[in-house]
């Protein structure tokens, strides 16, 4: 009886030690990101990707959703449909990014000029009344003037809301009685 508890004692015991010694790939050997190799020619340990590939995810064949343009012009239409979540998530995306300078209505009024910037040109302006969609995505996505681009900071869709928010609110500062359907006038009082 005694031996045989030594002996089950020694095995739990072994089971104990041999579990704890688990190195799986802990040890193998790899390489840092852009460490010098002696198995390749060239010394990269990094390999360059094969030519005429492109990642997952980064085809962009669609030219006007991803430029704002259609044969190389600049836009005249959304490449998605503008729903009201689309409004909604563009003045949400406007109020974050580009209200600092434009201001909530886009009069160009916003914190960041009253703290002494220059003054973008307001929305209403008529130049900018008569630009094309693509325009404001261009803009977005690439800079202009004092701007710098956000195409860093606001996703390809996020662009085209903000766009589509930027239309409604150059709209709702011209518009008139006779733009309110007949059936909602009724409530403008």
């Amino acid at each position: 009886m005694r031996g045989r508890s030594s002996f089950l004692a020694a095995a739990v015991a072994c089971c104990v030690v041999l579990s704890a010694c688990r190195q799986d790939m802990h040890d193998t050997p790899r390489y840092e990101p852009l460490e010098e190799s002696d198995f390749f020619p060239d010394g990269r340990s990094e390999r360059p990707p094969v030519p005429n590939t492109v990642a997952r995810g980064f085809l962009r064949e669609d030219e006007l959703l991803y430029t704002g343009r259609t044969n190389g012009q600049l836009a005249t239409v959304f490449p998605m449909p503008v729903t009201a979540q689309v409004m909604s998530r563009g003045q949400e995306r406007f109020n974050v990014y580009c209200s600092p300078c434009h201001g909530r209505t886009g009069h160009g009024d916003g914190m960041v000029v009253r703290r002494g910037f220059r003054a973008p040109t307001p929305f209403d302006d008529p130049r900018l009344r008569e630009a094309p969609v693509g325009y404001f995505y261009d803009v977005i996505a690439s800079g202009f003037g004092a701007m710098a681009d956000y195409s860093a900071q606001v996703p390809v869709m996020d662009r085209w809301a903000i766009v589509a928010y930027i239309k409604a609110l150059q709209l709702s500062q011209h518009a008139t009685v006779n733009d309110v359907p007949p059936d909602k006038r009724a409530e403008l009082k």
